[in-house]
């Protein structure tokens, strides 16, 4: 029996839904439906008789590579009156730390509100603007806690509830799986836009499921929600197994391999090392002026499961260390299943400490933002090893798998 319509899209029997079965996960998955090709399978039924505005970006696409801005504007079935640009822009021609600003979309001619570094009640006030009545999310998340998108997400949640509106998120695959929660969970206090709740550094969930998170944990003021789950995806699998098109959420994220060692190397933003922007493959090289062959030898030597670490020499062509040749490593996943990013991270973190004299945190300490305390930080200066660290985090993280799970919509 064909489910009902209501069985399809609402949360409620959300996981039932999921559960469907789906291939091995290094071949194409057929059968996964993104939250969106559900929504247009219905024909846009959630959204009948309700003025849409969308915060998405170029990861809003469908199958086939159309954009679904550019398909909901053509199709009469839907009212999409208003489009959000979150970091990057909506169409993403800005750097990191840009947007672009309230322009008219010229290939729709639909207005676009930039809702970057917007919050609260200034945000609220752009959603009141815009005349909209529902706000709808798709972005391709990477499973990062300090990947600002789900924080655009929790901030345009709890705007929507100020403003009147109703939201409705659209889901799409954790490319990096499901299958756990990894790493320190942020301190109440060290609270910025890379990081605004207590959740752990990779959280294992995908966009639907924070939402559901974060309106019940939370927002003081939990907004009308509706979340519009895939069909077919299960949580061991990596992003290869959805058959669906990469397109880079943000100019350094250029494939699910960045992505799958982000949560961990990325904790290089807060040091003195480059973490690999300004080369084709961010975040999987690390280095500095005076680093050799020592550290990939130091790190080697710990016998990290699923990785191998190469010396390296490159050039940045912008950001730290421009056009300067430095030295370093290259991250090589072999066993991306065995692999944890975040312990990963921290292990490097301590070997480049350990043999390079020269190494040094940013001096706004904007290594706390990233790991979410001071803990890190001051238990590598004091000289822990990596295990120490790791344990370090291990009842906070003990506290957040046990509320995540209350929220999981898929096996």
């Amino acid at each position: 029996m064909r489910p009902s319509r209501r069985a399809i899209l609402t949360s409620a029997t959300a996981a039932a839904v999921a559960a469907t079965p789906g291939t091995a996960a290094a071949r194409p998955h057929r059968h996964l439906r993104t939250g969106f090709e559900r929504l247009a399978q219905d024909g846009y039924a959630l959204l009948d008789g309700q003025k849409a505005g969308i915060v998405t970006n170029p990861t809003g696409i469908t199958r086939d590579a159309r954009h679904i801005v550019d398909v909901m504007h053509a199709d009469a079935r839907v009212d999409l009156t208003a489009v959000f640009g979150p970091e990057h822009g909506f169409r993403g021609t800005a750097q990191a730390g840009g947007s672009e600003g309230r322009y008219d979309d010229p290939a729709t001619g639909l207005p676009v509100y930039d809702t970057y570094l917007k919050s609260g009640r200034p945000l609220a006030d752009v959603f009141t603007a815009s005349g909209v009545d529902t706000v709808v999310f798709d972005i391709q998340d990477v499973g990062a806690r300090f990947y600002t998108y789900i924080w655009t997400l929790y901030d345009c949640m709890e705007a929507a509830a100020l403003a009147g509106k109703r939201c409705v998120v659209l889901d799409r695959p954790n490319p990096v799986t499901g299958r756990a929660a990894l790493g320190p969970v942020l301190h109440r206090e060290f609270a910025t836009f890379v990081g605004r709740q207590p959740i752990s550094q990779a959280h294992g969930m995908t966009v639907a499921e924070l939402a559901r998170l974060f309106n019940a944990e939370f927002l003081t003021d939990p907004v009308p929600l509706e979340t519009v789950t895939m069909s077919g995806w299960k949580r061991s699998e990596f992003y290869d197994a959805s058959g669906l098109p990469w397109v880079p959420p943000s100019p350094n994220m250029p494939t699910p391999e960045t992505a799958l060692v982000y949560s961990g190397t990325c904790l290089f933003e807060g040091t003195n090392l480059s973490e690999g922007r300004g080369t084709t493959r961010p975040f999987e090289l690390l280095g500095a002026e005076g680093l050799d062959r020592r550290w990939a030898a130091a790190a080697n030597e710990l016998a990290l499961p699923g990785v191998r670490f190469r010396e390296a020499y490159f050039a940045p062509t912008f950001s730290k260390f421009q056009g300067k040749t430095i030295g370093g490593v290259q991250l090589h996943v072999h066993d991306r299943a065995a692999f944890d990013p975040v312990r990963t991270g921290i292990a490097l973190l301590v070997t480049a400490k350990r043999v390079w004299s020269g190494f040094a945190w940013r001096p706004d300490h904007w290594i706390d933002k990233l790991t979410g305390s001071a803990r890190v930080r001051t238990m590598i200066d004091a000289g822990a090893d990596t295990d120490e660290v790791v344990a370090g985090w291990q009842e906070d993280l003990a506290g957040f798998r046990r509320m995540r799970r209350e929220y999981l919509l898929y096996r």
